[in-house]
């Protein structure tokens, strides 16, 4: 296919369109380590065609998935009338998730112009964040003389939250969300430890991990935070799943160099992370850096990135 060609996938993947994966399906599939019989191994590759209607107006892409890696290979010049009818005829998405599958007219439309078609014009391929030239981090260390700060408590008990609840926590403490408050801003004060492993903020006195865990699921996410805590990780045995207050406060109005609403002193690699908050009714909580807003999920096996913190004494 022109189109894998285009985009410089590997032909020994022998990549090919799955046309009956929906974003619905691919937390069930890919973080349980097969939901369908066909999911075998973490080296392979899916590839499905879904409508992103994060930002409008909507737009068709193509993603690249398998078990612990997704990634959007491009977005594809499809017309905007056949994306928009698909939207509307699907109505809203579980939780806050703005991922749509394709309709059949799209479908037969991508075949007759994108899958089969000589012309690649209308790919459009996405450069990764590899791509992009880092920030400039340049925190104060912990060593250096504080200016005077204004202390901010941020909850870090809480367990249950409904959707309503966090629409009033979120302009309560003047949190940056896209979503639910866009004028927002907090001020943070972030300082290097010194151990090339966590920054503390100290207005809020919470410690984060730079890093984090890569894409997994909330059983083996709580299992990570019990063997940080096991072994010391940067010398200390209290690490914890972030709360939504906490997890928002790091949420920056500007995107930084990565595409992510976040210092840039922090790692990349975890877009959106597990929060400590589960959904009441149902479902769990997220951070989501990349599209700077929470949002949550349904289901028994949710997966997410990962980052730890710890209140400082």
């Amino acid at each position: 296919m022109r189109l894998f060609e285009k985009l410089g996938v590997n032909p020994d993947l022998q990549p090919s369109i799955d046309w009956d994966l929906i974003p619905a399906e691919t937390f069930a599939i890919f973080e349980s380590w097969g939901g369908k019989d066909r999911v075998r191994n973490a080296s392979e590759r899916f590839y499905y065609f879904y409508i992103d209607n994060w930002e409008q107006p909507a737009t068709l892409c193509l993603m690249e998935r398998g078990i612990k890696f997704a990634r959007v290979l491009a977005k594809i010049d499809a017309p905007q009338d056949l994306i928009d009818h698909a939207v509307a005829s699907q109505g809203k998405t579980m939780g806050l998730d703005k991922t749509y599958a394709i309709s059949d007219d799209i479908k037969k439309w991508l075949i007759d112009n994108v899958v089969d078609a000589d012309d690649d014009s209308k790919i459009i391929p996405i450069k990764t964040g590899l791509d992009v030239v880092a920030d400039q981090i340049d925190l104060p260390t912990i060593d250096q003389p504080m200016p005077d700060l204004e202390k901010v408590n941020l909850s870090s008990t809480t367990e249950y939250i409904n959707e309503p609840e966090v629409g009033n926590l979120i302009k309560e403490k003047k949190f940056f969300d896209s979503q639910y408050n866009p004028d927002g801003s907090f001020t943070n004060y972030l300082v290097d430890n010194k151990d090339g492993l966590t920054v503390t903020d100290m207005i809020t006195g919470i410690m984060w991990q730079i890093d984090g865990y890569d894409i997994t699921s909330i059983r083996r996410m709580v299992g990570h935070a019990k063997k940080a805590n096991e072994q010391k990780f940067a010398g200390f045995s209290d690490w914890r799943l972030p709360t939504m207050e906490e997890a928002l406060s790091l949420m920056e109005p500007k995107k930084n160099s990565r595409g992510l609403h976040l210092n840039p002193c922090f790692s990349d690699q975890q877009p959106f992370i597990f929060l400590n908050e589960k959904r009441d009714p149902g479902g769990y909580w997220f951070c989501d850096f990349k599209q700077g807003t929470v949002f949550w999920a349904s289901g028994t096996i949710p997966g997410a990135f990962g980052r730890l913190v710890r209140t400082i004494k």
